[in-house]
């Protein structure tokens, strides 16, 4: 069976119809080619809480990946990193530093990592190239990480 995943784009723009969205598409591509089933793609605004809010909704009751691309950076509106860390039981710490690894850039990304019972939440940046570089950098491991929240036991 094929790991679930859903994907939050947080972006004014995007949420308004303004801009077309571009890191969402290139996620659920990634995803796609790498056998996850994606099963929600959403979009909402920048801010802790219409953030905290989506996730909060998104989380329940699902077993997976909950990829959110936008809102990482330094920008007065970037709090997806503040919205996330209200709704995540446990930080996952190595993902968020591995995927900051990947590219210079990704030293400016205040994304981070962790898990609300059997899902697991990931902050990508905004930009397409920056949210599948930060992705592509661990999604080796996350059917691994998703079968150990899901409560197997592979070792």
């Amino acid at each position: 069976m094929a790991p679930r995943a859903k994907v939050l784009t947080v972006s004014e723009s995007v949420h308004a119809g303004t801009r077309e969205d571009r890191s969402g598409t290139a996620l659920f591509d990634l995803l796609t080619s790498r056998g996850f089933e994606v099963v929600e793609l959403r979009t909402v605004p920048d801010g802790v809480e219409p953030v905290a809010g989506a996730l909060g909704e998104m989380v329940e009751a699902f077993s997976g990946l909950l990829v959110t691309t936008g809102g990482t950076g330094f920008s007065p509106n970037d709090l997806t990193p503040e919205a996330t860390l209200e709704v995540v039981d446990r930080q996952a710490p190595g993902l968020a530093e591995a995927m900051r690894a990947v590219n210079p850039l990704g030293r400016l990304s205040r994304g981070v990592a962790g898990t609300v019972g059997a899902c697991l939440i990931l902050n990508v940046p905004g930009s397409p190239t920056g949210a599948t570089e930060a992705l592509g950098a661990v999604v080796d491991v996350l059917p691994h990480a998703l079968d150990l929240l899901a409560g197997g036991r592979p070792h």
